[in-house]
């Protein structure tokens, strides 16, 4: 008897160690992953951050939210396994564990579908760098449009300061289509309204000679990538035709553009002469008086 229970023994000592051995081993190997896991979102985000220029600091802000959250679900997943398979080892029985797991996961994601959408939207608007914080940006939602400036942008919501100083909060995975006003080119339009009886031919000739004059300003050429340029005539209203007129701009200088180009317009108008349609007001509503 005393050699079966000194056999026993030292079975349970050899398998304490094999056992020892072989958490060690998984912790050894979830330390080599995860530290693979960093180094593939380091190399990620230098990627992203790329070359300096004058959004290096977004590029900066940007590369930072998205790898740590690649960083943080890495690490949870491998810990999370690593957890899991020295349990296993120690001989717990892992399907009830796992089935309590699951149970439990697909609760949260009813209860927090809507949080898990918006998280997952605003990583995929930062990875594919759709817009950025100082963009003006339209956002169509189920509620209506959405028109701003970004103020902020994280992985759940976009923080938008329209005209008026409003400041709109829009979840991102209420976001049905997003359109930035502010990369690459802009076009600046401006209908042009002139009489019935005015020569066309003048008109076009007179604006021409003022798109001319634009583009050798100083100050507004800079504006400008190309045109102005007469299209036509756009519409024959009630009291007047319409002819619009194209510039394509910065995007930051589109409303500046437009104003301008009123302006001289407007003089120019007054210069050669052609009549300008007047809108009558409005009349006042009734009891305005009293």
């Amino acid at each position: 008897m005393a050699i079966l229970a000194q056999a026993a023994r030292a079975a349970d000592e050899n398998w304490s160690v094999a056992q020892g051995l072989k958490i060690l081993g998984i912790v050894v190997l979830a330390v080599i992953v995860t530290a693979i896991a960093r180094i593939a979102v380091g190399r990620f985000r230098r990627r992203i951050e790329g070359s300096a220029s004058l959004t290096q600091e977004l590029n900066l802000q940007r590369a930072a939210t998205l790898t740590q959250a690649l960083s943080t679900a890495a690490v949870v997943v491998i810990w999370a396994i690593a957890i899991l398979m020295a349990l296993g080892e120690f001989g717990y029985n892992l399907g009830p564990l796992l089935a309590s797991a699951g149970v439990a996961g697909v609760a949260l994601g009813f209860g927090a579908q809507s949080l898990v959408k918006d998280t997952l939207s605003g990583f995929f608007i930062l990875l594919e760098n759709q817009y950025g914080v100082g963009d003006n940006v339209e956002i169509t939602t189920p509620s209506g449009k959405v028109i701003g400036r970004v103020e902020s942008l994280t992985l759940r919501v976009t923080s938008l300061r329209a005209f008026d100083g409003t400041l709109h909060i829009v979840p991102n995975g209420n976001i049905v289509v997003a359109s930035n006003r502010s990369r690459g080119w802009a076009r600046a339009i401006v209908d042009v309204r002139a009489a019935y009886g005015e020569d066309v031919d003048h008109l076009r000739n007179a604006l021409s000679a003022l798109f001319e004059d634009l583009r050798r300003d100083p100050e507004v050429g800079e504006w400008i990538h190309e045109g102005p340029s007469v299209l036509g005539v756009e519409q024959m209203g009630q009291d007047a035709l319409v002819m619009r007129v194209i510039a394509d701009t910065r995007p930051s200088k589109v409303l500046d553009l437009q104003r301008v180009m009123r302006e001289r317009i407007s003089r120019r108008l007054a210069d050669e002469g052609i009549k300008v349609p007047v809108v009558p007001a409005a009349p006042a509503p009734a009891g305005a008086d009293g």
